[in-house]
């Protein structure tokens, strides 16, 4: 995926290491709408070209990479590993050097769990998930207090103009 305005091109690679995710070539368009649309609507300062990787698995595999990172020994919905400004491609000129943002990572089982009990699609819980892992690439962090509204305010706006509605709103009974 390539978007050209404002001068950046953002680029993601997909791998789909669980079957039940389904054919990349499927899952391509709500993955590059979704990162799309976060890039734009969050007006980020981004380089020229950036580059996302996603990890489309299950919870097993999540399970793995929550122990060995964050010492959490459990499935976890999304996982994001920034990469850093040194993760830039060498033997490129520097107006084609992209950025490798980092890598986001999804588990197929809890992420259909969390949907169906908070009575969500599937790909309205996808994409807020996206949105939610592209923001920890660029240094959000809902776990430090005075960052946790600041981050889920612009997940708010980035999925409202997604079509999606908050995911943070009570639901009255």
């Amino acid at each position: 995926m390539s978007r050209e305005d404002a001068g950046t091109a953002l680029a993601v690679d997909i791998s789909v290491e669980a079957e039940a995710w389904g054919e990349e070539a499927a899952l391509r368009p709500l993955v590059e709408r979704t990162l799309t649309t976060a890039a734009d609507v969050g007006r980020f300062d981004l380089p020229a070209h950036v580059e996302v990787s996603l990890l489309l698995t299950d919870d097993a595999r999540i399970q793995v990479l929550n122990r060995v990172w964050r010492g959490k020994d459990m499935p976890t919905n999304v996982l994001s590993f920034p990469a850093g400004p040194e993760a830039a491609k060498d033997g490129l000129p520097d107006d084609a050097r992209p950025l490798l943002l980092g890598d986001i990572v999804l588990a197929r089982e809890t992420v259909v769990r969390e949907a169906a009990a908070e009575g969500k699609t599937l790909e309205a819980h996808v994409c807020h998930l996206l949105v939610h892992g592209f923001l920890h690439l660029l240094g959000y962090d809902h776990e430090i207090d005075d960052a946790a509204e600041e981050m889920e305010s612009l997940e708010t706006e980035i999925l409202a103009a997604l079509g999606i509605a908050d995911p943070y709103a009570e639901v009255s009974t």
